[in-house]
């Protein structure tokens, strides 16, 4: 049996604590728990009068952990888990049709897929409030970062379900006039004098499209750009060639395909939530739905 006399400290300190050391600095951590700085910083100074340690040192403009906040840190992130994990299974128990669901999906995914799936829940649920993180970064779900991730791949974490929806095929594309410039195209060698809208900066772009039997260098990517968005309206200007799903370019009257002969990039569709929010009304819902709105977009 726990003695609860012996506890002699404040969860909400422990937390500013570890969200302080998570963050980096106490700016960062007090922007995450929407806290003033001071605030937060006071939270952690009565933790260390409450503990009888100093957690932290400065060095500079930063914050270095002392031998006692490394000794503590690991105990107080097993907390942070046993707390994430309480609120997650009281969600989950939630059989309310109404509350928030957030969903986190690529900025393609947000911006071309989701708003038709989200106006036609509007109309079956119009108590569920929407929440879409817009980014072509991976949200935690087991951290609650978001409720439901539409994905690219599998997720590997036993605590997370996921459905494939289907594969996707990405295709090449311009606008004719730029097409028209590059003249007669029939092999994929035709390609290699054109410009392409670069997607990220680590060449891994220029490594997929060479695997399809191109031979292009940096000088073939005269533009960078890591947002999805900006890389398809500078496709509709005429800059270069780009990539997309191909419903979604198929659909764009300013482009057209690229020597469609060419193969396609293939990738699958994942859904995924949390095991234990898998039981909540609400996420069942919005999960089924996206499962099924997506699978005929």
């Amino acid at each position: 049996m726990t003695d609860w006399r012996s506890i002699k400290f404040d969860w909400n300190r422990a937390r500013a604590f570890l969200v302080t050391v998570e963050e980096g600095s106490l700016s960062a951590a007090a922007r995450a728990l929407n806290m003033t700085q001071p605030t937060l910083s006071r939270q952690v100074a009565a933790l260390e009068q409450e503990l009888g340690s100093v957690l932290f040192e400065r060095a500079g403009q930063g914050l270095i952990l002392t031998s006692s906040g490394l000794a503590l840190v690991e105990h107080v992130r097993a907390m942070g888990n046993a707390a994430s994990q309480l609120s997650l299974a009281a969600n989950g128990q939630s059989q309310l049709i109404e509350g928030t669901i957030c969903i986190s999906a690529s900025e393609v995914h947000s911006a071309f897929w989701l708003p038709p799936i989200i106006a036609k829940l509007r109309q079956l649920e119009p108590k569920i409030d929407i929440e879409i993180i817009a980014s072509n970064q991976v949200s935690d779900l087991r951290r609650r970062e978001a409720d439901i991730a539409i994905r690219n791949f599998r997720p590997t974490q036993p605590d997370l379900i996921a459905k494939k929806i289907k594969d996707v095929n990405a295709r090449l594309y311009a606008t004719p006039q730029y097409i028209q410039q590059l003249g007669k195209l029939e092999y994929p060698e035709d390609l290699n004098s054109a410009d392409f809208i670069s997607i990220d900066g680590t060449g891994m772009y220029q490594d997929g499209l060479n695997s399809l039997g191109l031979t292009l260098t940096k000088k073939n990517f005269p533009i960078l750009t890591e947002n999805y968005i900006t890389h398809w309206q500078l496709v509709k200007q005429g800059l270069g060639i780009g990539i997309m799903p191909e419903n979604i370019g198929d659909s764009e009257p300013l482009v057209q395909q690229v020597l469609p002969t060419l193969p396609a990039i293939e990738f699958p569709i994942w859904l995924t939530t949390h095991r234990e929010l898998n039981t909540s009304r609400r996420v069942r819902i919005v999960f089924d739905l996206l499962a099924k709105e997506l699978a005929v977009n």
